[in-house]
């Protein structure tokens, strides 16, 4: 079995905004440390309106492969994840429809739109993170790759249970079907909002894919027990369980099994 991908997403969580997540640029790069030390690869951060100084931090401060998230921004508000070249940025491959506690996220992301994406990330080789919401956004793909824009192998992260209009039943029947339908070069990932998480993300290590886990997929361990660290503060008790079964992918071999450029 391949060695195993953890992407951390130590970020608000917004069915449950209630719960604590990093703020600071220096508690988030504090979270950074304690998320690879703890097993994770890929550190999936959101830094809107300060994305030049937290990519810098972290970068400065780990060795993680840095993620940048809040793909429902308009390309104009995530130009320095490019220009600073991060690692990845995350793409949905469709239109945002969530329906969060209290908030609603309706952004429409239309072809000609992802193909901008694609000509700035091949520009700035930063690595797309493909969202893959349903089997529409599968489709997607064939069009980008038909194009010529999006090269192998793709990175992607198969959503389940997440509310709202781009919703998915979080089972393991979900995930294998969607699973089956993607093209041959997918690095599959696998994010789940719900308690249904732990089933997917066993499925997924069972088949030899990659798994999303934190704060912003879904905050808690137990159902009263959010899990943002344990009582020593060494390290973030949702990657504790998951990092202690599997060979972990480390940099700099993410970089080559990703296809990510070195900055």
């Amino acid at each position: 079995m391949d060695p195993l991908i953890i992407t951390a997403t130590a970020n608000i969580c917004l069915l449950f905004p209630d719960v604590p997540y990093p703020l600071t640029v220096e508690e988030i790069t504090t979270e950074a440390t304690l998320c690879e030390q703890a097993g994770a690869c890929i550190f999936h951060i959101h830094a809107e309106k300060r994305w030049s100084e937290v990519i810098n931090a972290v970068r400065h401060q780990t060795e993680l492969v840095i993620q940048c998230g809040m793909s429902s921004l308009p390309i104009t508000e995530r130009m320095a994840v490019w220009t600073e070249h991060s690692d990845m940025i995350s793409m949905i491959l469709s239109h945002h429809d969530e329906a969060f506690n209290g908030q609603d996220v309706h952004v429409l992301h239309p072809r000609e739109e992802l193909e901008e994406y694609m000509r700035l990330c091949n520009q700035y080789h930063v690595k797309p993170e493909l969202e893959v919401w349903h089997a529409g956004s599968i489709w997607n793909m064939h069009y980008l790759i038909n194009k010529g824009l999006l090269p192998a192998p793709y990175f992607t992260t198969l959503f389940f249970g997440w509310p709202g209009g781009s919703w998915s039943p979080p089972t393991s029947e979900e995930y294998l079907h969607r699973r089956r339908l993607m093209p041959s070069g997918s690095v599959i990932n696998v994010s789940i909002m719900g308690p249904e998480q732990k089933n997917i993300l066993a499925a997924a290590i069972l088949n030899g894919d990659h798994i999303r886990v934190g704060t912003e997929d879904y905050p808690y361990i137990q159902e009263t027990i959010a899990a943002t660290h344990d009582s020593s503060r060494k390290r973030p008790t949702w990657l504790t369980t998951f990092a202690a079964r599997s060979p972990l992918l480390r940099k700099p071999e993410a970089y080559w099994a990703l296809g990510i450029h070195s900055p």
